[in-house]
């Protein structure tokens, strides 16, 4: 289990430091967007470096309206 929990925390390094050097932390401007395609990219992981570029184009958030 710990081997896991190691190998689990270093694939989301990796997947950060892509986001780094692709400057996905610089910036003011602040969307669903940017926020969604930062979180893929640290999920992909090392996948980042064999080809995968994860983005999220649009994203849509709805919230519920109460009823009537």
């Amino acid at each position: 289990m710990r081997i896991g929990s190691v190998l689990l925390v270093i694939w989301f390094i990796i997947g950060a430091l892509a986001a780094y050097q692709r400057h996905y932390f610089s910036g003011p401007d602040a969307s669903c967007a940017k926020a969604g395609t930062i979180t893929v990219t640290i999920l992909a992981g090392p996948l980042n470096y064999v080809g995968v570029n994860p983005k999220i184009a649009s994203c849509h958030v709805t919230i519920p309206q109460p009823s009537k």
